[in-house]
């Protein structure tokens, strides 16, 4: 697995999982209203997000932000390089932490790392169209609404359609 760089925005040093981690994004990880658009249920037990958020064979890398000065993890970032040059971007942020700009400032330092540190070409993101605040934070970081997919999904809360963002790095002017 490649290694996780940390990386540093205004207010958060993004960071790779450390044990402990899984105690304070539990509540993200657990809350069936904040994993409804999520590929998979709610967590039941700590244990279990452990295995998941410190699973070698994930495929990608999980970033922690936490607050320069100290504090919990606020998120999760997520990379998975899909072919050569082409990234997916996944994000999870704690309830307690939603409309603060720190999605948005954590997202924005992935994305510029990914296109600037390691040369990606395409990044994309494959998020349901009923998820408003995710949709609308790729779009204001310039993504693309490429796709379309009905049920093209079944999770636990049935089949989901999705909707494929993209962004290409000669559209990102950061």
């Amino acid at each position: 697995m490649t290694e996780v760089p940390t990386l540093t925005t205004e207010r958060f040093t993004m960071r790779p999982a450390q044990a402990g981690d899984e105690h304070a994004l539990f509540p993200a990880y657990s809350d069936p209203g904040h994993m409804r658009y999520w590929s998979r249920a709610p967590f039941a037990d700590v244990e279990s997000f452990r295995e998941y958020l410190f699973d070698p064979n994930s495929g990608g890398r999980t970033w922690i932000p936490v607050p320069h000065g100290g504090g919990d993890p606020v998120m999760t970032v997520y990379a998975g390089a899909r072919l050569e040059g082409v990234f997916e971007i996944g994000y999870m942020i704690l309830p307690n932490m939603q409309r603060q700009g720190i999605a948005r400032e954590c997202v924005s330092a992935l994305v510029t790392h990914l296109f600037r540190s390691e040369g990606a070409h395409r990044l994309f993101a494959d998020i349901d169209p009923r998820n408003t605040a995710s949709n609308r934070l790729v779009r204001s970081l310039g993504f693309t609404r490429e796709a379309h997919l009905r049920d093209a999904m079944k999770t636990h809360i049935g089949w989901c359609d999705t909707w494929l963002w993209g962004l290409l790095e000669d559209e990102w002017p950061h």
